[in-house]
């Protein structure tokens, strides 16, 4: 098993070295980084100390130690971030030099490429990271006296590594699919914007001292650079990186491929019902099944938090919650269609926005979004049961009449996204990434234009016009 895995990966290996060694022999690059490294640590430790003896003087110490870790975040990212151009050169900067050609006729197959270069492209920036912590560590022990909790510091050690893994495999798959290092670099803002959103994530993270719930950024960061690696993997040939000589946008034929998929072959809207949004549902039972399972777990994991943050006794009174359904009855908007259009405009921006993270993290982002109206329900499931009100009676008042519709909605547009990501990370099939997408983007719209749209409309009808009748004659009667 092992000599397998070593026969496999050493010609992977061997292209590693080879990189490493030249990147470590060119000054241009090592003594910026080693200058940022150093520099910025200390630049964080005199930071660190400066805010804990400003907070100290008002008694909010609490600040201080909160910021501590967050700097030791930073400074653990600084050197990814600015090594980003090794892996940004990592095919098309050796193209532009002329330096590829040999490497390219080597007996290796692409995936031994491919792979050796992508781990070149993560060992100096990790090497600069940790080197970056220690001097940090070593700096805040020396003024302030501050050591790391080992489990909070095992957890910055390992967002570090998949912070470097995401960037660093997002960047490879870019260098393989563009022509030159100018567009590579403008492709980049595409990897650094996300992960700087995710970095604010963590530090509200990190300042609420939540700290368990990084174990789950890590995880699905850890899933998304493998898909980043599968992407890049399954996208990358070494002959059309020779053959391309330059890129062009050619809106047309894009629009022509994403418009002859989503009509098909269908002429009336009869056919294109029974022959192209059936085929592309049925194209996405495994996503569903996902989706499915994801929102099943987003209510466990409501009905645990439950016990952990429970409500005052007064917000459940059985009897306060009947009072406020009655007075608010004349208050519902009965037979409204603005109210029917706030309704659906809101559910569909939820989605829309669950659709454009998901584009970036092949999905994950999405589920995670989708989760959290579940996660809600199953936490008041837990809740009210506190107060003697059966979990299968609030759903049925609260829950289940638009549900029934909008609950499906949910599943078929995070199935649709799942698949709209996960395809990037298949094989292309004698076709380029655009028109994978375009073709996945076609399935994607027929799902949302002739499913999740007018099941999110008669969801928003119903809970317009049944849902608040129902619920009051169930809890006020």
């Amino acid at each position: 098993m092992i000599s397998d895995i070593r026969q496999h990966l050493g010609p992977a290996l061997i292209v590693t070295r080879r990189e490493v060694r030249d990147q470590f022999r060119d000054w241009r690059i090592i003594v910026p980084v080693l200058v940022l490294t150093i520099f910025f640590p200390w630049l964080m430790n005199f930071t660190a100390r400066q805010a804990t003896s400003f907070v100290e003087r008002y008694g909010a110490s609490l600040v201080g130690d909160r910021l501590i870790p967050f700097l030791l975040m930073i400074v653990g990212f600084f050197p990814i971030s600015v090594s980003l151009v090794i892996a940004l050169e990592s095919f098309v900067g050796e193209k532009e030099r002329g330096s590829i050609e040999p490497l390219l006729v080597s007996p290796l197959s692409d995936w031994q490429l491919y792979l050796g270069k992508l781990i070149a492209a993560v060992v100096p920036p990790l090497l600069a990271s940790y080197l970056g912590i220690m001097v940090y560590l070593i700096g805040i022990y020396i003024s302030v006296e501050w050591q790391p909790n080992p489990i909070l510091l095992t957890q910055i050690i390992l967002l570090t590594t998949v912070h470097a893994l995401v960037m660093v495999s997002g960047a490879v798959v870019v260098s393989s699919q563009t022509t030159s290092v100018r567009a590579a670099n403008l492709l980049a803002s595409f990897i650094i914007i996300p992960m700087v959103l995710l970095i604010q994530v963590e530090s509200v993270i990190m300042f609420w001292a939540q700290y368990t719930v990084l174990w789950w950024v890590i995880l699905g960061q850890i899933v998304i650079a493998g898909l980043l690696l599968r992407t890049g993997v399954a996208h990358f040939n070494r002959e059309e990186l020779l053959g391309k000589e330059f890129d062009t946008l050619n809106i047309r034929r894009g629009w022509r491929t994403y418009s002859a998929s989503f009509i098909g072959e269908a002429h009336s809207l009869g056919q294109w019902y029974t022959q192209e949004v059936s085929q592309a549902l049925r194209q996405m039972y495994k996503p569903i099944l996902i989706v499915t399972l994801t929102l099943l777990a987003g209510v466990w994991i409501g009905t645990r938090q439950a016990s952990i943050f429970v409500l005052p006794p007064e917000t459940l009174n059985l009897q306060n919650i009947d009072q406020g359904f009655l007075e608010g009855l004349d208050s519902i908007p009965f037979f409204s269609a603005a109210g029917i259009g706030t309704i659906w405009w809101h559910n569909l921006r939820v989605i829309l926005l669950a659709t454009v993270l998901g584009i970036f993290s092949f999905g994950v982002l999405a589920a995670i979004i989708l989760m959290l109206p579940f996660i809600l329900i199953g936490y008041f499931m837990a809740s009210v049961a506190g107060i003697g009100l059966h979990p299968l009676t609030f759903l049925v008042a609260l829950v289940l009449p638009h549900g029934l519709l909008e609950i499906p909605a949910i599943i078929l547009a995070g199935a649709a996204v799942l698949r709209l990501g996960a395809t990037l990370a298949a094989p292309a099939s004698g076709r380029t990434i655009g028109e994978t997408w375009l073709l996945s983007l076609s399935d994607w719209t027929k799902i949302m234009v002739g499913l999740v749209l007018p099941l999110l409309l008669g969801a928003a009808a119903i809970e317009i016009y049944i849902s608040p009748r129902l619920a009051v004659l169930i809890l006020g009667g």
